[in-house]
């Protein structure tokens, strides 16, 4: 800053401009207070305290008798002090924007690290505890996903980030993107974080978009399990044809366990409900009036009214049901073993793909 002072006693002299060198310096000395965390007003204040200081020795500006020349001076050390001031908030801008940059790569590197599980647990906490985050007890992740990717940065991200700190705080919530998702990891203590991310979500996308929701699991390896749970269940709740926009892991919990023996589950369908092939027009109608009568909790009414037939017309399919796989769909001894066959078939996409013999 003294050198600086010092050119500026020649530009009151002979009105010259500012050397690119003294520019240099200035926005160095401007990063240099980024770097140790100085506000810039507080630079821009000290800047202006050491002008005031010196102003009246500057040698131009006492030597200048006639108004023309004063006026001469003061402009030139108007511009002077303008391209000094310019000089200090570009240095200070550029490395304000150099250590966000840093900052938005370590928490990059730390999420894919942390969803990933990639790095030493151990480790994986105590850089947590940079962003604010704990990895104390158990975690779950929602998952959003939309017709446009999410990105980190973009409107929608900034403005569901924005809602939910100012809900809860940095230690309850975490607000990422990860392959074009959404991402939000919470403590299982809060359970209302999920619901209110979906909240925002809905919010802030134009366009349809689903949230998934994992089941809360401890430790950091516990959030990585969630994470892909959560993906996981996307998947699994379009092979169901689900069409509810938020869905829940716990909700898919048997289909999941249905799923790994596939060929169990589909020996299961084939034994059970093979035989509603020999319907007349095929078994897609009366697989859909099996699933109606068990999510209406075997009420032929209420079943008719899903389907929008008859009651008559469901006890119909009910008994043709039993008939064609001898079990019988109002017996409760044996329902559960056509629910289940039914919770396969779903799982399956049959009857519109064949069943895959296991042998």
């Amino acid at each position: 800053m003294e050198r600086h002072l010092n050119q500026l006693m020649g530009a009151s002299l002979d009105k010259r401009r500012l050397s690119h060198e003294d520019l240099e310096q200035l926005r160095q000395l401007a990063a240099t207070a980024a770097g140790r965390g100085t506000a810039l007003r507080i630079l821009v204040a000290e800047y202006f305290t050491s002008l005031h200081r010196v102003w009246t020795d500057l040698s131009g500006t006492g030597r200048a008798r006639e108004p023309e020349n004063l006026a001469e001076v003061g402009s030139a050390l108007i511009r002077a002090i303008g391209e000094a001031s310019v000089a200090l908030t570009e240095g200070y801008e550029t490395a304000h924007r150099a250590a966000v940059r840093g900052e938005e790569a370590m928490r990059r590197e730390f999420v894919d690290d942390l969803l990933d599980g990639r790095t030493d647990l151990g480790r994986l906490a105590e850089r947590a505890e940079r962003f604010g985050l704990r990895l104390v007890g158990p975690h779950s992740v929602a998952v959003a996903r939309a017709g446009k990717p999410f990105g980190a940065g973009d409107d929608t991200t900034r403005y569901v980030e924005d809602a939910l700190t100012a809900r809860f705080t940095t230690q309850d919530v975490l607000i990422t993107t990860k392959d074009g998702l959404l991402v939000c990891v919470s403590p299982g203590a809060v359970p209302h974080v999920p619901d209110f991310f979906a909240t925002a979500v809905r919010s802030a996308v134009d366009e349809p978009c689903r949230i998934a929701v994992s089941r809360p699991r401890p430790g950091p390896s516990g959030i990585v399990r969630s994470y892909q749970e959560a993906r996981s269940t996307f998947d699994l709740a379009a092979q169901l044809g689900l069409t509810a926009p938020r869905v829940y892991a716990s909700d898919l919990l048997v289909f999941q366990v249905l799923g790994r023996d596939r060929a169990a589950i589909t020996d299961l369908v084939a034994t059970v409900l093979g035989g509603l092939e020999e319907a007349r027009g095929g078994p897609r109608a009366l697989l859909e009036t099996l699933d109606a009568y068990f999510a209406s909790g075997c009420l032929n009414t209420t079943t008719a009214r899903r389907l929008g037939v008859s009651v008559r017309t469901v006890t119909y399919r009910l008994t043709r049901i039993r008939q064609l796989t001898g079990h019988d769909p109002t017996d409760p001894d044996q329902r559960y073993i056509l629910q289940t066959a039914a919770l396969g078939a779903r799982l399956l996409d049959w009857p519109s793909r064949p069943l895959q013999p296991s042998e």
